[in-house]
């Protein structure tokens, strides 16, 4: 795995809250176009729910634009649209290890999160 390999899956453990939101991210890419939520769910066949976390997070990366219509990908920043061109591209060859990336900063985050309550002897 190169260097800029390391750097797209460092990209999509910090931008992804899951690998829901790859493949919505992947699937407002495909079309430039205006996608209603209900069409998003029935493509993904996921729950409204998933749907609408995913694109908060989304939203929230700068990676997609809402309006009344539906959501759109619009990726803001120097280097968002090239992330996310070369994280598709990574994604198709190397599906497994993307998946791992954002599903073990996840882990993480709440591994850390657990451990704030771990009670301590003094």
């Amino acid at each position: 795995m190169t260097a800029s390999d390391h750097d797209l899956l460092e990209f999509a453990a910090a931008s992804l809250p899951s690998v829901w939101a790859l493949e919505l991210l992947l699937l407002l890419k495909s079309e430039a176009r205006t996608w209603g939520t209900d069409e998003l769910v029935s493509h993904l066949r996921a729950s409204d729910l998933v749907v609408a976390n995913a694109l908060d997070a989304l939203v929230a990366a700068g990676l997609v634009s809402m309006d009344p219509n539906g959501a759109r990908y619009l990726p803001i920043g120097g280097n968002a649209a090239s992330n996310v061109d070369g994280l598709e591209s990574l994604y198709r060859a190397r599906p497994n290890a993307v998946r791992r990336a954002i599903v073990s900063a996840k882990r993480s985050n709440a591994t850390a999160f657990a451990d704030a309550f771990k009670l301590k002897k003094d």
